[in-house]
Parts: C-alpha cells; sequence; structure tokens
C-alpha cells in the first residue's frame, strides 16, 4: 500500500503516505499485489462499469439533473453489483473498513471480498477517470510545452479570449456555487481504500458522501451491540473512519493552501470545500464528528500567505547594500498579487458568511508580521532599521500596497495596518538608536581625528572669525545630527524624541573625549574659546528642540477656553503628555543650559494658557463661570507641579493662573477687592486684559459692573506706579482680543449715577 498510495493519478498531486489502517485492512491489502484466480475475477468488468458510473456524478448539477432518472436503475444495480451487496456491508465486504468488524447477528451470511478485488480492480478505472475528472475541472495533467509566440494581433485576440474564458469560468463557479445541493447519501458506502483513493485524486464530493454512508454504517453497527459490548472490528472501523476524515480534512487544507497561487485550478473544487465545511458545521452534534473546519480553513489560508512570502527573492548583505530595501518592495508586491487574485478568482467559489478577503488579509497581515520578526534577526545597519520602520508605519497601509486601488473597495481602511505588537514596534526603536548612538560616536571620533591630524600635529593656524577662533567642527556635527533627526521625524514623533535623547546623551560626553583640559594650562584662551564654540553648538541644539516642542504643544494650547474644553481634557492632557517628554530630554543638558531651557518652557506654557483667556472665544452662561474656575484651577495645578518637578526657578509665574480663576469663580460685586493680588503681581496688565477675562466671566459689554471694574483697576495701577515689578512681564507679552461694541466710556459714566449696584 506504501507504494500504491504514493503513486500519481493522472497527473494529480504526490500522495502522502496513507493511514495507518486497521489490522484486517492492511492484510487485505498485502494481498493486492497479486490477481487471484477467484469467481470474483470474472465480475470485475460489472465492477468496474459500475464504479465508473458512479464517478460520472463528480459535478452536483450533473447529479442533480440525472439523479431522479437513475434512481430505479441504481436501486436495481445495487442489488446486483459487487459493490451494492443486499447484505450489510460490514458483513459482506472484505475491503479495511468493513473487514475490521463483522456484526455476531451476520456472521454466518457474510461474503468475503479480499482488498485485492477492490484495490487493484479500481486503480487503473480511478486512474482513467481521475484524469477525466481533472480535465472537466480545468486541470492540468502535464506540462506543455511552451508555444512560439504569436504575433501582437494574434496575442490581443487570444487574451481577450482568456478574459472571456475567465469570466464564463466566474460565471460557472457562481451557479455551481448558489445552486449546489449535496447529494444523496448512498445506502451503502465504497471501502475504506476506495474512498481514500477518491480522497487522493480530489474527488471531493463523491468521498465525502461515501464518508458519511460510512459514519451512518458504524452507527447502526453501534446501535446493533450491547451497551458495553465493543469488540476489536468496531475499534478498527471507528480508527478507519478517523483516518479517513483525517485525509480529507489534510487533502482540503492543501487545496485551500496552493488557491491563491492556482486559483484557476482551484475555484471550482473550492466550492466542494466551502460545502463539505458547511455541511460539517451542520453536523457538530452528531457522533463521530471532527470538530475545527473553520480554523483549519483559516489556518491553511495563513499557510498559505506564508508560502507566497516564503518565495520572495532575498539578497543577503554581502550580495547587494540594499538588500532589505528591495526585499520589503517585492513583499509588498507580492502580497498585493496575491490577494488581488483572491478578489478576482477566488470569492465566487465562497459563501459569503466565509469573510474570504477579510480573512486572507487577516492572514496576510499575521504572515506579515512573522516574517519582519524573522527579518529584524538579519538586520545590523542603521538604515536597515530605517527601511523597516518605514515600510511598517508608511508604506505597508499606503496606496503602494494595501491602499492599492487594485484591493479596493473589498479592503476597507481600518484594515490596512500591520497588526503588530507595540513591543515589536518598539524594539525596533531601540535597536535603531542604539546603532545611532554608536554610529555618532564613531562619527565624532573621526571629527576628533580629523581635527588633530589637519590642527594639532601639523600646528595649523586656526580661522579667526569676528575676532574669535573658528571651527567647521560645530556645523559637521549639526549637519550629522540635523540628518538624523529629520529622518526619524519622517517615521514618526515618539522616533524623533527619541533620536534627540539619543543625540544629547552622546553629546555630553563629547567635550570631554577632546582632551582639552591637557591643553588648558598652556593655551588657557584657545581652550576656552573652544568650549565657547561646543556650549554655543549645544545652544543651538537646545533652540532646536524648543521650537520643537513649542509647535508641538501649541495646538493643544489653543483650544482652551472654548465650549468644547468642558468636557474634553484630550488636549491638555497631551499638553501635559509632552512637556514630561521634554522634562525627559533635559536629563542629559548641563546644568547651566537646562536651567535656562526650562525656564523659558515654563514661560511659554503659562503665557500662552493664559492667552487663551484674552481671545473672546467663549463666555460662561448659567453659572458656568463656577465650572470653569475649578476646571482652570485643577488644570494650573498640574502645571505648577510638572515645572516644579523640572526645578524651574520662575516662580513668580505660578500665581496668575490662581488669582484669575478667582476672579472668574466669584460673584460680580466681589471682582473688584480681587483684583490687588494681580496688579501686584503682574503691574504689566492692562485695560484690555481685564476686560477680555470679564468677557469670559459671562459679564456682558457696557455694563454698570464692568465699568466699576475696569475703574477699580485704573486705580489700583495708579498707585502701584512703579512699585511693581517690571522684571516680571508677563500681559506685555500677550495680546487681549479688540473689545469692540463697547458703550462709551462717558455713556456708561453717566449710567451708573442711574443704574443700583449690585
Amino acid at each position: 500500500m506504501a507504494e500504491t498510495g504514493k503513486e500519481e493519478v493522472g497527473g494529480g498531486n504526490e500522495v502522502n503516505d496513507p493511514p495507518e489502517w486497521g489490522e484486517d485492512a492492511t492484510k487485505d491489502l498485502k494481498n493486492g499485489g497479486k490477481q487471484m484466480e477467484s469467481p470474483v475475477k470474472e465480475k470485475n468488468l460489472g465492477l468496474m462499469k459500475t464504479f465508473r458510473a458512479s464517478l460520472k456524478a463528480v459535478s452536483p448539477m450533473t447529479l442533480k439533473n440525472k439523479r431522479s432518472e437513475n434512481t430505479d436503475s441504481d436501486q436495481s444495480q445495487a442489488s446486483n453489483s459487487p459493490l451494492r451487496p443486499q447484505s450489510s456491508p460490514s458483513l459482506s465486504r472484505g475491503s479495511p473498513s468493513q473487514s475490521s468488524f463483522r456484526s455476531p447477528k451476520a456472521e454466518k451470511a457474510s461474503v468475503t471480498r479480499t482488498m485485492s478485488d477492490s484495490a487493484v480492480g479500481i486503480t487503473g478505472a480511478l486512474a482513467k477517470r481521475g484524469t477525466s475528472i481533472r480535465q472537466s475541472l480545468g486541470l492540468s495533467t502535464k506540462k506543455h510545452k511552451q508555444e512560439p509566440l504569436q504575433p501582437v494581433t494574434e496575442a490581443m485576440s487570444s487574451s481577450k479570449e482568456l478574459i472571456s474564458d475567465s469570466v464564463a469560468s466566474i460565471d460557472r463557479v457562481l451557479e455551481l456555487r448558489d445552486t449546489y445541493t449535496l447529494p444523496e447519501i448512498p445506502p451503502l458506502p465504497l471501502s475504506v481504500m476506495e474512498i481514500n483513493k477518491l480522497i487522493d485524486m480530489e474527488v471531493l464530493e463523491e468521498a465525502y458522501v461515501n464518508l458519511l454512508s460510512l459514519r451512518l454504517e458504524l452507527q447502526r453497527d453501534r446501535q446493533a451491540l450491547d451497551q458495553e459490548d465493543c469488540p476489536i472490528e468496531l475499534v478498527h472501523k471507528e480508527k478507519d473512519l478517523s483516518l479517513l476524515y483525517g485525509t480529507l480534512r489534510n487533502k482540503m487544507s492543501a487545496i485551500i493552501r496552493n488557491s491563491s497561487a492556482q486559483p484557476s485550478h482551484n475555484q471550482e473544487l473550492l466550492v466542494y470545500v466551502a460545502q463539505i465545511i458547511l455541511e460539517e458545521e451542520k453536523r457538530q452534534g452528531d457522533p463521530g464528528a471532527m470538530p475545527g473546519w473553520r480554523e483549519a480553513w483559516r489556518d491553511a489560508v495563513r499557510d498559505g500567505a506564508r508560502d507566497t512570502l516564503k518565495k520572495v527573492h532575498l539578497d543577503s548583505r554581502e550580495q547587494k547594500a540594499s538588500w532589505l530595501a528591495v526585499h520589503l518592495g517585492l513583499l509588498g508586491k507580492a502580497v498585493v498579487e496575491d490577494l488581488e487574485r483572491v478578489k478576482t478568482e477566488l470569492l465566487s467559489s465562497y459563501p459569503a458568511d466565509f469573510k474570504v478577503f477579510e480573512t486572507y488579509v487577516s492572514c496576510h497581515h499575521e504572515a506579515v508580521g512573522e516574517h519582519l520578526k524573522r527579518l529584524l534577526e538579519k538586520v545590523t545597519e542603521l538604515k536597515d532599521y530605517y527601511a523597516l520602520l518605514d515600510f511598517i508605519i508608511h508604506r505597508y497601509p499606503s496606496e503602494k500596497i494595501m491602499g492599492s486601488s487594485s484591493l479596493q473597495p473589498e479592503l476597507k481602511e481600518d484594515q490596512r495596518g500591520l497588526s503588530l505588537d507595540k513591543d515589536f514596534l518598539n524594539q525596533i526603536k531601540v535597536k535603531y538608536c542604539n546603532r545611532l548612538q554608536a554610529d555618532m560616536r564613531t562619527s565624532l571620533d573621526r571629527i576628533i581625528e580629523l581635527e588633530n591630524e589637519e590642527m594639532w600635529k601639523e600646528r595649523t593656524k586656526p580661522n579667526i572669525d569676528e575676532g574669535i577662533y573658528s571651527s567647521h567642527i560645530d556645523m559637521d556635527i549639526w549637519t550629522n545630527i540635523k540628518g538624523h533627526v529629520q529622518g526619524s521625524g519622517r517615521i514618526d514623533v515618539t522616533l524623533e524624541q527619541k533620536v534627540i535623547r539619543t543625540c544629547l546623551e552622546e553629546l555630553k560626553t563629547f567635550p570631554k573625549r577632546e582632551h582639552m583640559e591637557s591643553f588648558k594650562n598652556s593655551c588657557p584662551i584657545p581652550v576656552e574659546l573652544v568650549q565657547k564654540e561646543i556650549d554655543g553648538f549645544t545652544t543651538k541644539l537646545s533652540q532646536s528642540v524648543m521650537e520643537h516642542y513649542k509647535t508641538d504643544v501649541k495646538p493643544f494650547l489653543r483650544r482652551q477656553m472654548t465650549g468644547k474644553w468642558f468636557s474634553f481634557d484630550e488636549d491638555f492632557s497631551q499638553l501635559i503628555s509632552r512637556t514630561k517628554t521634554l522634562s525627559e530630554q533635559t536629563i542629559y543638558m548641563s546644568p547651566k543650559n537646562k536651567q535656562a531651557f526650562v525656564n523659558e518652557a515654563h514661560f511659554f506654557v503659562v503665557k500662552e494658557y493664559v492667552s487663551q483667556l484674552m481671545k473672546n472665544n467663549y463666555s460662561c452662561k448659567n453659572r458656568k463661570n463656577e465650572t470653569a474656575a475649578t476646571k482652570i484651577t485643577n488644570q494650573w495645578e498640574e502645571v505648577k507641579e510638572i515645572f516644579q518637578e523640572m526645578n524651574s526657578t520662575s516662580e513668580w509665574l505660578h500665581p496668575v493662573g490662581d488669582q484669575l480663576s478667582t476672579i472668574i469663580g466669584c460673584g460680580k460685586r466681589d471682582i473688584k477687592e480681587k483684583l490687588k493680588p494681580l496688579v501686584e503681581n503682574y503691574p504689566d496688565i492692562r485695560k484690555s486684559h481685564l476686560s477680555a477675562v470679564l468677557f469670559f466671566r459671562g459679564i456682558k459689554r457696557g455694563s454698570r459692573e464692568r465699568h466699576i471694574i475696569l475703574q477699580k483697576l485704573a486705580e489700583l495701577k495708579a498707585k502701584t506706579g512703579k512699585a511693581g515689578n517690571k522684571e516680571h512681564a508677563l500681559f506685555n507679552e500677550i495680546q487681549a482680543a479688540d473689545n469692540t461694541g463697547c458703550l462709551p466710556a462717558t455713556t456708561v459714566s453717566c449710567l451708573s449715577f442711574i443704574m443700583p449696584d449690585r
């Protein structure tokens, strides 16, 4: 059987070794190698004709059309055919499944049929029928010799014919899928080896209904026995059934696995695969049912996606410097082509509830993620880490791959990206930064070597620019770092921040590696000038980081003090988060540079936050001023806390938020009494600033309360005079909105004598 199981029938795929059948089946199979001289031999011609007739029902449409007209003749033939004896198949057959168990009630009436009769007699018929079946399904039995190239006009005509044939093929598949009904289950199943041969030849429908028949026969045999009686023959029969089901599932998985690579080969065959899965799901509660059919289908789809990716060409680093970038380009192309074939040729084979395209997309995502993890093990250079990150974050979900128009509209927007673990992305980013730091250290060492060779060894006189020594070192370093920062920024913000921190950390030790201290005694002035030059470079880098931070948080600050601000905290949370990230970046700064940097960030956040009150974007009504005051107080505490942790020395900025929230939250008559601390701490506050705060508070323009409060401000500023701290200028940096539409001051003054003081 080992040799028989491996032969190719009608150009079909190579078959795996058959499963381990029951003991009787093995014995019968050994006798199959010789043609036995017996009366059974004389009946072989009738057996072959009957079995050929049974195999003509490969197409369910043929079955459906001929089932009614052949019912009577089939029943009469079943009584005379060696494949359809009148007695129980368990008693009358010598096949592996049917000879494994003989019912005690019918032991005397059994007619033994050895495996040689079925296996030897049926092999030739199945081989011929297998060729016919493959041709009917559009399957090739041989590799044809390549035809000579045709003229352009003939090629165009041929292309149109191919398209027409493809459309016709899809129409046939759709009709087959939509009109499919399972053929009647035969009352008596074929032998185990016959069913196995059908599975091997991919005659799945015929094999499946015979499996169902064998399952029913096993149930009848089990019911015929006493509850505790379970002879060894029945155990063998159950094992044979289980092995046949496993063989069927393996064959179906192989078909599914290869389906996207050979779609035209499998279109109609996949209809039977899908229907068998549906039928088995309906029978999950029946005895002997095998679970997990849909899961096995998905596993086969994923394995097919893995096979696709394994075929993508991959050079080694030694063969090509751009090995990874080229491979990732080919990888994306292979994924698109595979999914295009699924969309155009495989969807028609499955019912809608299989969600075929979504499953194939998900499985390709999974396979690509696994593939990228294996690639990461080969990556050692900075450019390759960059190529990997760019592929994952930008190229893969873009129009070049998963966003391709050829995959629309089936592929939805939220299905484009890879569902990778966050830890995996972070792992690549960490490796990227570690490689960058090592490269930067090498680069800085080389800069020092060049400076030593060009300047110190040759005792070359340094350049002097505007009265100080000038060197190209700072620009060399700056250009190098700027390139890395800009490149990482094109990936995403988090990588850019990691790169900036990495550069700052490496620069921290750079002055010490110049060994300037050894020249300080003999050349104090040049050493001091070099140190200043390095400090100037560090300042430029700090300014760049600060500008990036300001640009990053401005949108979140501008959405404060609006109607949405009352119930939406995400913008303020982002402000705090980005500020904490900035705090982490300052760890590697020198104390002198760090202090100025932190104070500048503190002033910027306070100024921009307070500025939102001056824009007349919102006016509190229905006592919302109290809610607003509470929210400002809570947010201000977070702002103060984070800058205290950063060791800001600009404590003079702390009171302004609390004092403004007090004015916003108190009663109208109490506001004028709350102005004094604000004016003393910030004497640069003007009438336009307070007018904007009152507008936010809900005090309308032209009202008597507004006039009284502004009058009080003027009095306090006149009394304070020069007593206020002029160094603490906050409101001078803040522009208030124009208060248009106000009544003239004289009118308000006159009305104040008429209107009561509330």
